[in-house]
């Protein structure tokens, strides 16, 4: 019995936390978003943010390109560190 708590530990410790911290900082990188921050989609596409509301983002990817996401799809802002 022992063992099996010892093996769901190490599991959480590798695999579980991690994950949440990841998430969590994802959420607040998102919750922290302001016009003119420079961002790379989930897409890969990169663009400055023009507008907010609760749950979307719109970006200008181009002179007269606008594109409506999810707040979600927003992967980092430019700048930040590159995940590893």
């Amino acid at each position: 019995m022992v063992q099996i708590a010892l093996i769901f530990l190490i599991f959480y410790w590798l695999l579980i936390r991690p994950q949440r911290k990841e998430a969590e900082r994802h959420r607040e990188m998102v919750a922290a978003l302001r016009k003119n921050d420079d961002v790379i989609t989930d897409g890969g596409i990169v663009g400055t943010v023009v507008h907010l509301t609760e749950d979307q983002v719109t970006i200008r990817t181009g002179e007269n390109t606008r594109i409506v996401l999810e707040r979600s799809k927003v992967a980092r802002k430019l700048g930040d560190p590159a995940e590893a």
